[in-house]
């Protein structure tokens, strides 16, 4: 039998010591950022009942949820025994033999968590997460089946203050990150529902919306088209091109859809909240440049009600980097109706490869030890492990070799893991209460004793 090359799932990815690095340093910023807004962090299970997620993302959504199989051999409980495998459907099957999947988002298993605990937490409840997700999807550049998001939601107010905090926190993540040119898109689902309204296809706005979502994607003709094998008339067609090209022209935008949107109630109110939100965030420093209002921004998840937001960086090569929403109706589907609620989320994997790809990462410490000690024996590593744990105690990274081999695969050892400086006791050393020290930078050596090499610790620390 030949042995399989070992490999990850595909669109999943391993991260060594370097990866894990520059990973840490975008969650840190993010967290960081989060918390100075005073959001708190919680933290869900990587399963949920798969009844709790079907049926809040869409057709095309739910078709990429990871089902996991239930424990045990199925086929053999009575319930499902009787069925003819050949004729029985899918669907119907999955009922039996599946309970549980993998998170698709965080959201939605925020709105179950905020259900379940509302009692104990203090309303409007501000909660970020930072955790993987998993999605069923066709792995390609910059997008993966196993990947983190990072949300901060606002739950229990309708304000639109927590629209104008979203984008600020947005915002100052990415100038933190850095990361230059890049664009806030906004829209409001309101907009949207007004547009399908004076089209004359309100019964439709779900396929409208997906189909609209995907112009970056497949250019106007397709997405006309696509909405005309869904039964767009000729008339709403001609009404919906107005609005792209309107769009795309991306001037006196505003003053087009209050036109076009006059005998729409619910488009001009999602007018009104779009223009308060971006009149605000500009007030509050986000440059014209940076905030921009994108009326064919649809974002296809069926539980966004009011503005959507979606960060990209034009001309970089990477999809959406960060989005958002307000989805004031998504507790309703656990129980709790009437509690409103807008949130962000920050692709990190895709924000990785796009610091990578354009060199933005700061240089990192790499270095796994600032003193590293080598092994000469038992007895001389017995008295390093006692300076060693006298260095831990002041928070130095530190450590020996475990094993007494030879110096060279010693010293070999320590410049792989780019220790910093390398310490000896040797038997001379050890007889005489003294410590050879090494620069690896440099290639500088000095000896000194060990009392005054503690005293020195303790100064710097």
């Amino acid at each position: 039998m030949s042995q399989q090359k070992p490999s990850a799932p595909k669109g999943m990815r391993d991260f060594g010591p370097e990866e894990m690095a520059r990973r840490n340093y975008i969650f840190s910023t993010i967290r960081r950022v989060y918390e100075k807004f005073g959001f708190s962090p919680i933290e869900t299970p990587a399963m949920e009942k798969l009844e709790t997620l079907t049926g809040k993302y869409g057709e095309e959504g739910d078709r990429l949820i990871f089902k996991v199989l239930n424990s045990g051999d199925y086929l053999k409980e009575p319930k499902v025994s009787g069925l003819d495998l050949n004729q029985i459907d899918s669907k119907k099957l999955l009922r039996h033999i599946s309970e549980k999947a993998l998170r698709y988002d965080l959201t939605v298993p925020f709105a179950r968590y905020v259900v379940q605990y509302h009692h104990q937490l203090p309303i409007p409840f501000k909660r970020y997460q930072i955790q993987p997700v998993w999605r069923a999807d066709n792995p390609q550049k910059g997008r993966y089946r196993e990947f983190y998001q990072c949300d901060a939601d606002v739950v229990g107010s309708a304000s639109l203050i927590n629209e104008v905090e979203l984008i600020l926190i947005l915002h100052e993540v990415l100038t933190e990150l850095k990361i230059q040119g890049f664009k806030i898109y906004i829209n409001n689902r309101k907009i949207l529902a007004g547009i399908a309204e004076v089209a004359g296809i309100s019964k439709q706005l779900v396929s409208f919306t997906v189909a609209l979502d995907k112009l970056d994607k497949i250019g106007k003709e397709n997405v006309l088209h696509e909405m005309q094998q869904n039964g767009f008339s000729e008339d709403s067609l001609k009404k919906i091109s107005q609005v792209i090209d309107a769009a795309e022209l991306k001037k006196n935008t505003l003053s087009f859809l209050k036109k076009f949107l006059s005998s729409s109630e619910t488009g001009m109110k999602g007018m009104d909240e779009v223009s308060y939100v971006i009149k605000t965030a500009h007030e509050l420093g986000v440059s014209n440049e940076t905030l921009e209002l994108d009326i064919t921004l649809a974002r296809g998840l069926d539980y966004y009600t009011g503005c959507i937001f979606e960060v990209k960086v034009p001309g970089s090569g990477f999809g959406s980097i960060a989005g958002g929403g307000r989805y004031d109706d998504l507790t309703g589907i656990f129980g709790m109706p009437g509690l409103p609620g807008v949130g962000i989320s920050f692709g990190a994997d895709r924000i990785y490869d796009l610091l990578l790809a354009h060199k933005l990462y700061p240089s990192f410490e790499s270095t796994r030890y600032k003193y590293f000690f080598l092994n000469f024996g038992e007895t001389e590593s017995k008295e390093s492990l006692r300076l060693i744990q006298i260095l831990r105690g002041k928070n130095i990274r530190c450590g020996i070799y475990p094993d007494a081999v030879k110096i060279k695969k010693q010293m070999e050892y320590a410049d792989k893991v780019k220790a910093e400086y390398v310490c000896t006791i040797g038997s001379n050393e050890l007889l005489e209460r003294k410590l050879g020290i090494k620069n690896m930078h440099t290639g500088e050596q000095h000896t000194i004793s060990w009392d005054e090499f503690i005293q020195q610790i303790t100064q710097e620390a």
